[in-house]
């Protein structure tokens, strides 16, 4: 059961995505920027912290 509701989830999240792409393309735009910035982001404070690591940690 815990596939078929994995299933329809993802089936959910397609249609909407396509919904919002489809009626508002510029909403959708901003919305995937946001995204890769969030990732960047990410990415970015997960560098800074290996660089921190890697130069020993200093307080």
């Amino acid at each position: 059961m815990a596939v078929n509701a994995k299933k329809i989830a993802v089936y959910v999240l397609v249609v909407f995505a396509l919904y919002v792409i489809i009626t508002n393309p510029a909403k959708a735009a901003d919305y995937v920027q946001i995204g890769f910035e969030g990732i960047s982001d990410a990415a970015k404070a997960i560098g800074d912290f290996m660089t921190w690591i890697a130069n020993g940690a200093p307080n």
